[in-house]
């Protein structure tokens, strides 16, 4: 198990939650992985991170999969203009690789947005620290333990 998964696994634990960490193969978009799971593809958590241009630091904006991030909502939420992370301050800051970003379970937690429509379901399912690998948990429960601020930035 990587240290990425075993960090994820263990913050669901430490805040309560069971462990609903389930492989998904190899899906590589929020509708694929919706097929393999056989929920909405809303009900599929994007991370989607930015780079903070004056701080140097990682944003995350939680959204559902089926919506897009607006990076001018973002970026006035944030309250500094918004870049690309590249991979490596991606993986350096939250310890995750690109497409196993969770919301839980960071090197260093980032300042978090939570995509509202999430709230639309009684389940919802987030990457778990790898690109095949995902838990689900209740929208507000991911909410609270991600230290997220419910926010609407989608275009």
């Amino acid at each position: 198990m990587s240290k990425s998964l075993k960090r994820v696994r263990a913050a669901l634990l430490a805040s309560g939650l069971p462990d609903t960490i389930r492989e998904t193969g190899q899906a590589t978009t929020a509708q694929m992985a919706a097929s393999e799971i056989g929920c909405e593809v809303d009900q599929i958590v994007k991370s989607i991170i930015f780079l903070g241009a004056h701080s140097g630091k990682c944003l995350l904006f939680l959204t559902a999969g089926g919506n897009q991030v607006d990076a001018g909502k973002a970026s006035a939420l944030a309250g500094e203009p918004l870049g690309k992370a590249d991979a490596l301050l991606i993986r350096t800051q939250t310890g995750f690789a690109i497409g196993g970003v969770s919301p839980i379970g960071h090197l260093t937690p980032p300042r978090a947005f939570f995509d509202s429509k999430l709230m639309d379901f009684a389940q919802i399912w987030a990457a778990a620290g790898t690109p095949r690998h995902v838990f689900s948990a209740a929208p507000a429960e991911i909410l609270n333990i991600s230290n997220s601020q419910a926010a609407d930035f989608k275009s």
